[in-house]
């Protein structure tokens, strides 16, 4: 990825010398258990404790063997002189390969579930920071009830507490390594090897493996990355309409200095939800590749490999920072409830349409007909920019006193029943 969306930590987990690091730490541990096993002398154990390697001698090694994991191996066993021959004893290049990679997903994964955490905890403060704060409800764009803009982040919390759920449990799914060997039949060091070595550096074994560990477990990872992403494309598309000068209900954080347009000065747009918006795109055509990677030929072939080194550095490095900068736009969310209240009047009372329409019903009027009278006189309304109730009160066919309407034309009818959402928040997150 490249370094714009790159944060320091995960920049750090995908870079070339933590991949080979991880290549290490997995072929020290098949020596540390056959060690044990007393198949490698302790001397030459001693020695292959002070295995090392340089990022710059294994590429130009690879350029010679066309192979990074022979050429990994070639340039690690050289700095341990003879004691390098126990390096990569019984394994296959995969055993290493899917081995470590396990281990860089599992350091990836706790940054994002991190990051996840850390959306749902702003989301969670914001909602209740505005739960009685009014705002009109739209449908299809248009104005609907009244909700409130607490109600509104309550929902997004929820469903960034299932992705953070999901995208646990995918990285937990993950968490497995293999050293099977060629077709996975460990037909030169037998599953209590693999179970030791797995043992040691904290992964699961996969219970079945051919060559390679089965890739619907790295396709079911970008699929929850890729519907979390989803989830902050939601989320940065409705900051995004609010946002628009004519509703202009919330602006995303402007800092000190910013400039919004390099020709007009006035501007403040919404840059962090479209990009948040863009790189969403971006998630779901990896998530399409990984899928299209479970299915490899007989025991395995290479077809996924050129894959997953783009798509699953790109897709956990992008969703951490797009969850950074959703904690950043939520967090510091510029707010106006005053415009909020402006926009409620712009239907000029007819977004009360239907509590009149119940209250005919309720008064003996068939539902049709009392759907016409409602709809007539708040089309007129929202039309003609009239006072919606003055006109229910000049028509003859609407019966409803001063009393009951001053009881339905009140803003708290819509909104008395959220503080029963709210705790269910609250069930959930603490008070």
């Amino acid at each position: 990825m490249i370094s714009r969306y790159t944060r320091s930590e995960m920049g750090g987990i995908w870079s070339e010398r933590r991949k080979l690091e991880t290549w290490l730490e997995v072929e020290l541990a098949v020596c540390e258990v056959l060690a044990e096993r007393g198949l490698i002398p302790a001397r030459d154990m001693e020695a292959l404790r002070g295995a090392r390697f340089e990022v710059e001698a294994v590429k130009e090694r690879e350029r010679v063997t066309d192979h990074d994991v022979a050429a990994f191996v070639d340039v690690v066993s050289g700095s341990v002189g003879k004691a390098g021959r126990w390096l990569h004893y019984g394994l296959t290049s995969s055993d290493v390969l899917d081995t470590g990679l396990a281990l860089q997903l599992r350091d990836a994964g706790k940054v994002i579930v991190s990051g996840a955490g850390e959306l749902v905890g702003v989301l969670v403060a914001q909602a209740r920071e505005y739960r009685d704060t009014l705002c009109i409800g739209r449908t299809h764009g248009v104005h609907a009830e009244p909700t409130t803009f607490g109600l509104k982040l309550a929902g997004f919390a929820f469903e960034a507490e299932r992705n953070r759920r999901r995208l646990a449990a995918a990285f937990d799914e993950l968490a497995v390594g293999k050293l099977s060997g060629a077709v996975g039949t460990y037909s030169t060091l037998d599953p209590t090897v693999e179970a030791a070595v797995m043992d040691q550096v904290g992964l699961e074994r996969e219970p079945v493996s051919t060559q390679v560990v089965p890739r619907d477990r790295h396709a079911n990872l970008l699929s929850a990355i890729a519907l979390a992403g989803s989830s902050l494309e939601r989320l940065a598309t409705e900051i995004r309409h609010l946002q628009r000068t004519e509703v202009r209900e919330v602006e995303e954080p402007f800092k000190e200095g910013q400039k919004g347009s390099s020709a007009m000065p006035h501007k403040r747009n919404p840059i962090v939800s479209e990009r948040i918006t863009g790189l969403a795109r971006v998630l779901r055509g990896n998530a399409q590749a990984g899928l299209e990677s479970v299915a490899l030929w007989h025991e395995r072939d290479i077809s996924h490999s050129s894959v997953e080194r783009v798509v699953l550095a790109d897709s956990t490095t992008l969703l951490d920072y797009m969850l950074d900068k959703a904690v950043m736009v939520v967090g510091g969310l510029r707010v106006y409830p005053d415009r909020m209240r402006e926009n409620l009047e712009l239907t000029h009372g007819a977004i009360f349409s239907q509590s009149v329409l119940t209250a005919l019903v309720e008064a003996g009027l068939r539902r049709d007909a009392a759907y016409r009278i409602v709809q007539r006189a708040a089309q007129t309304a929202w039309d003609e920019r009239r006072s919606f109730r003055e006109l229910l009160e000049q028509d003859a066919e609407v019966t409803l006193d001063a009393e009951k309407l001053d009881e339905l034309f009140d803003y708290g009818r819509f909104v008395r029943n959220v503080p029963a959402v709210f705790e269910r928040l609250d069930e959930i997150y603490g008070t």
